[in-house]
């Protein structure tokens, strides 16, 4: 039951995201809620289910909108596996933590973006892309994570309530 749910949320995730959400942009930055759902994984279920739910975002961002397959996979994997180290020291009911998490990983996810992205092509503007992309970004995403992280939960709650009780005889 687990992985249709989790495949529905990537693929539902994924479709709004290239959609409804770039309407939603505020001058031109709008939340990355395929980083947040990556790590809301990686922090409820731990470095595994983060690396593969990363996979599988980063490979439907690979597949229609980047020139070389691989590049976003990478990155939302080693995100995954990097923030679900830590799902075992950390109450899940606290909604503080996958905030400062999401807002780290957006940090790392724009800074490896800038390097790749603008450096290399000899656009080293930092403070444009600090306060034009980086600041407004890591502010829309930290709002957007605390709804996005509330449904996650629920939904993981509603999994393992029903994962337990599958083989119990009422």
């Amino acid at each position: 039951m687990r992985i249709p749910v989790t495949a529905l949320i990537i693929f539902v995730n994924f479709i709004l995201q290239t959609t409804l959400f770039p309407l939603l942009a505020i001058r031109g930055i709008f939340p990355n809620t395929a980083l947040i759902i990556v790590t809301s994984y990686a922090l409820l279920r731990g470095s595994k289910a983060g690396a593969i739910v990363g996979g599988f975002s980063g490979l439907l961002m690979d597949i229609f909108f980047s020139k070389m397959i691989g590049f976003y996979t990478l990155l939302y994997l080693v995100i995954g596996l990097l923030f679900g180290r830590s799902q075992k020291t950390f109450y899940r009911e606290n909604y503080l933590l996958p905030v400062i998490f999401c807002t780290a990983s957006t940090i790392i996810f724009q800074a490896v973006l800038y390097i790749t992205g603008f450096m290399f092509r000899g656009e080293g503007n930092i403070l444009y892309f600090l306060f034009s992309i980086l600041v407004p970004e890591l502010v829309y995403t930290a709002i957007v994570t605390i709804i996005v992280y509330r449904i996650l939960f629920g939904i993981n709650e509603w999994l393992e309530l029903k994962e337990k009780y599958k083989y119990r005889l009422f």
